[in-house]
């Protein structure tokens, strides 16, 4: 009876929308058919390809259960034949109509078949929403035969805690919207790294705690306090500032003073009680439960993780010993991971559990007993996971693939169903670790960096690093690319290409198919990862070579150089001149394998500024190089200089000077020589930006804009990773996105800026609403960045000032120069104004909002950062005799054009779900109305739902309860002035579009 219901059903329904769909459909008999008993992914593809055919065609396509004997049709459903991941689009002509069936291995596989097709009407999916292009068109139906297969098996992202930047400030819309959109870029990853306690940790992310502290709901009874990143909790150099006291209206942007994580609303910055500890924690788990699901059932995996081994919180720590408990047993430690994994899995859904191997092993050496207690704490792990029923998968991860004697460690002495991954070194300026192709029959997952965290505040554009690091990871073999990143739209030509590169890369990798083969002979000479410093100047006591020892290569791991077979006697020449103790720079060195020198400790041998020299004789070549291995115990090895002689006949063979230029009978460093060559860290990028700007702009501008973008991408590789083709006016200071001050002039260094009067010059020529609003938040993102450059050389002018005030002892000069640098210091308040006014410009998503608070919080305040404005007011207070003018603090007025902006742009919604959409109206002015209009997708007349507004220029709205197919919606507001204005731009020939799972 139920069958034969739905039968009847579905007649009825064929026999409805036929009426329709000779009006609705684009060529007047077109329809999409659902599967067979369809599953829910099934069905959102479905409703997916009707959804944006209505975007670009104005047209609704009618969706059916049975596919009707006349009309075009697009029928969607699996293919046992194919595999997991695989989707196949193929059109085949039956009799008088055409069929395009859309079919994928599984469900998952069927969705990303029909985002693909989508892509191919002109859509473009990022994490922070779709382009759909201005221009509407008459849908043609298309001619497929195409078949398509992952590279990788995963494909996804890595957003780093931390920062404001990050997912510390997403909301439980975020992670669905982020979601939503990876599915769309096939995307099925996800991975949490969760810093312990001490600095920015302990977070909220994962609770660590004995399993009897868990409840069967999986909430806990007993933590510990936790926090993500607040504007009153400080982080890695944020100092806690209340939002109203941001410049130029960006306070705004926030309802409150204190704005963090909703998860963490009322217990910041961080929890005082062991109630309010569990509170954080049980909200934690609700509101990632809710999030993970949402992703599960898109197809994407769920990762999250700790340090290893495993920091205990102090309060756990009490917590164990009152119990009679050692928190140092091994015993315990394996029952707190019991712990962890149960509440995990009672709480969220997971894949992999991961644990991350220490972040010294990429900035300092380690010793053997840490690495004994790295593998101890992880074997622990895969007990406790066994303990509990394995629930999800182990992985591991860092940054670095293991310790710097064995990057590939973790092969030997891990089950093989356990995955290894790691990030690339150096914030991504190195490449993927080669060790991963010495690792086999595993899962292993490359992970590059889509954006550093040193510019954090500034547009990085890697687009061809992303390709370059998809292309070594499929030819070391690797079975994952995901990508690091905080920020989202931003870097969105940088996902994108990370994305596509997961699946297809014959276009532009000159190597595509070839599997990785390391060199048995490399032609290299000089050191592998090495950086050079020249210490000049610095007088060295025990030589007459003085260069030799003043300049050195550092923080190698080989140094090779190319010799014919035989015996040689090899000295090995050093110098200590940055430390001014023992135990501040331990190494081994291993030469043709043999450790030679081991613990070595230059200051220990032979203190600060003298020239020590190690000589070792008959070390033997047989296969045309010498390999001399640097292993870091504590910071960076370093050598001076090498000098080679044959050992029976004593004949001098070589000297090189060690980072640094031929000098008298010693060579040049071969490497340092090398690194003054531009080698570039890319692969090309010409194809990806002419479609990205051809979606972006438009075709009126694409052709300029995708050239302009294409001289941006990437950079040169150097030991410098400022060494970019986008200006990086930006660097860590005190924390993540600090200000270069910039002692060089403007009037010189704007040069470096002239690309922005390129772009410019085009906006007359860009059509559409939709375009102009892409392309100016593009050009807002570079006058933003010319706005960094121009304030760190007006710093540095000032600073200079001042350091002239500082050298001279007439009172009458210094007062003079202490006017001239008041006035200085009062550009830099204005400059100041101005460059946050055009940061605010660009704020659309939550990473955006975070920007703004990195530069009040920590660029602005952070004495670290060197209190970016008012470093040098006391000074110029005291020399004046009197207070300075009021107007050398920021106003706190919004200086900027009214905008309109919705932070979190969810593109799906479940039935019965009530949408709450967040807007923020940014100007100073009265707002006289806004209101929200909204209709079923596609139908009938609109309706109103006027904004409810919550404080300052944050408002809300809710939508009644999701049912049908889909809805859209736009927002009108008007200031006082009559401005009035609209979002999405293109509104309300296009809108924001939401479909109903």
């Amino acid at each position: 009876m139920k069958t034969m219901g739905v039968i009847i059903r579905s007649i009825l329904l064929i026999l409805s929308v036929y009426q329709v769909s000779l009006a609705d459909s684009p060529d007047n008999n077109l329809y999409i058919v659902n599967a067979e008993q369809a599953s829910d992914q099934e069905r959102l593809a479905a409703r997916e390809i009707r959804r944006y055919m209505y975007l670009r065609t104005g047209k609704l396509v009618p969706i059916i259960d049975i596919l009707p004997s006349a009309g075009n049709v697009i029928q969607i459903g699996m293919d046992k034949s194919l595999e997991q991941q695989q989707y196949r689009l193929t059109t085949v002509t039956e009799k008088d109509r055409k069929v395009l069936h859309i079919n994928g291995g599984s469900p998952v596989a069927v969705l990303y078949g029909a985002y693909h097709f989508v892509e191919k009407l002109g859509i473009r999916f990022y994490l922070h929403g779709d382009v759909i292009p201005d221009e509407k068109i008459s849908f043609q139906f298309p001619d497929l035969d195409e078949i398509h297969t992952p590279l990788f098996a995963k494909r996804g992202i890595q957003p780093f805690h931390d920062f404001t930047e990050g997912p510390d400030w997403w909301t439980l819309d975020d992670y669905k919207t982020y979601l939503s959109q990876m599915a769309k870029m096939r995307m099925n990853w996800i991975g949490f790294h969760c810093y312990p306690e001490g600095g920015v940790g302990p977070e909220p992310l994962v609770w660590i705690g004995l399993p009897e502290d868990i409840k069967e709901d999986g909430t806990v009874k007993n933590s510990y306090p936790s926090r993500w990143a607040s504007t009153i909790g400080g982080s890695w150099g944020y100092e806690k500032t209340k939002t109203s006291e941001f410049a130029a209206g960006a306070s705004l942007l926030f309802p409150d003073d204190d704005f963090g994580s909703p998860v963490t609303n009322g217990f910041r910055p961080i929890p005082k009680t062991g109630k309010a500890s569990n509170t954080v924690f049980n909200r934690a788990g609700n509101f990632l439960n809710e999030a993970f699901t949402h992703g599960k059932s898109l197809g994407i995996n769920i990762v999250v993780g700790t340090e290893t081994p495993l920091t205990i919180p102090s309060t756990v720590q009490k917590n164990l010993k009152k119990r009679g408990l050692n928190p140092s047993d091994p015993n315990v430690v394996k029952k707190l991971y019991e712990g962890m994994f149960s509440r995990i899995s009672k709480t969220y859904p997971i894949d992999y559990y991961w644990l991350w191997t220490p972040e010294g092993w990429t900035w300092s050496g380690t010793k053997q007993e840490q690495v004994e207690a790295t593998i101890q704490d992880i074997n622990l792990a895969l007990d406790a996971l066994n303990t509990v029923g394995k629930p999800f998968g182990l992985a591991t991860c860092g940054w670095v693939l293991g310790p710097p004697n064995d990057r590939s460690l973790f092969d030997k002495v891990l089950p093989k169903e356990v995955a290894i991954s790691c990030i690339n070194r150096n914030l991504g300026f190195e490449w993927v670790e080669p060790g991963f192709a010495n690792i086999k029959d595993r899962p292993q997952w490359a992970i590059p960096w889509m954006e550093d965290d040193p510019a954090m505040i500034i547009p990085q554009l890697w687009v061809g690093r992303m390709r370059k690091d998809a292309a070594d990871a499929l030819a070391y073999g690797c079975t994952g690319l995901m990508g690091i990143h905080w920020r989202t739209r931003v870097l969105a030509p940088n996902v994108s290409a990370l994305a596509q590169a997961a699946w297809d890369q014959k276009k532009w990798n000159p190597d595509f198919g070839k599997p990785y083969i390391p060199p048995e002979h490399p032609d290299i000479e000089g050191a592998i990862d090495g950086r050079y410093a020249d210490f000049n100047g610095v007088p060295v006591a025990g030589t007459e070579s003085d260069t030799v020892y003043q300049t050195m290569v550092y923080s190698m791991e080989n140094y090779y150089l190319q010799l014919s077979e035989g015996d040689y006697d090899l000295t090995l020449q050093f110098c200590e001149l940055y430390h001014k103790e023992k135990g501040k720079r331990i190494f081994n060195v291993e030469v043709q394998g043999n450790i030679l020198l081991n613990e070595f400790d230059i200051f220990k041998e032979a203190g600060f500024g003298k020239a020590l020299d190690k000589t070792f004789k008959r070390i033997k070549v047989v296969d045309g190089k010498l390999n001399l291995k640097f292993t870091r115990m504590a910071d960076n090895p370093s050598l001076a200089g090498i000098i080679i002689s044959e050992t029976t006949s004593g004949t001098f063979v070589r000297k090189i000077n060690c980072g640094g230029n031929k000098y008298r009978d010693y060579d040049a460093d071969p490497g340092f020589l090398n690194s003054k060559k531009e080698i570039t860290r890319d692969l090309a990028v010409d194809d990806f930006y002419r479609d990205w700007a051809l979606a972006e702009f438009g075709a009126e501008v694409s052709q300029p804009l995708a050239q302009l973008f294409i001289k941006l991408d990437g950079g040169l590789y150097t030991k410098d990773i400022n060494h970019a083709n986008l200006p990086r006016p930006s660097s860590w200071i005190g924390g993540p996105g600090g200000i270069k001050v910039n002692e060089k002039f403007w009037e010189y260094e704007k040069v470096r800026y002239s690309f922005f009067d390129e772009m410019a010059e085009l906006r007359p020529k860009v059509n559409g609403a939709g375009n102009l609003d892409r392309f100016d938040y593009w050009l807002n993102s570079f006058r933003y960045l010319r706005a960094i450059g121009e304030i760190g050389c007006t710093r540095g002018k000032l600073d200079k000032i001042m350091k002239q005030i500082d050298q001279t002892k007439k009172d009458n000069v210094k007062k003079k120069l202490a006017a001239t640098a008041l006035q200085t210091r009062i550009q830099l308040t204005r400059q100041w104004e101005k460059m946050l006014t055009l940061l605010l410009q660009t704020v659309t998503t939550p990473g955006e909002m975070g920007t703004v608070a990195n530069c009040e919080q920590h660029v602005r305040r952070n004495t670290n950062a060197a209190h970016f404005l008012d470093l040098h007011d006391e000074k110029l207070k005291e020399i004046l005799g009197k207070s300075l003018p009021d107007i050398i603090a920021p106003t706190t007025n919004y200086l900027g054009e009214p905008r309109i902006i919705v932070p979190t742009q969810r593109s799906q919604v479940k039935v019965g779900e009530q949408l709450t959409i967040k807007v923020i109206l940014l100007d100073n002015e009265h707002l006289d109305s806004a209101v929200l209009n909204w209709r079923p997708l596609g139908q009938g007349e609109y309706k109103e739902i006027h904004l409810k507004h919550k404080a300052r220029a944050v408002y809300s709205i809710i939508l009644p309860p999701a049912e049908g197919d889909g809805i859209e919606y736009y927002i009108e507001a008007i200031m006082a002035g009559e401005k009035k204005l609209k979002w999405p731009a293109t509104a309300p020939e296009l809108n924001q579009t939401v479909v109903v799972l």
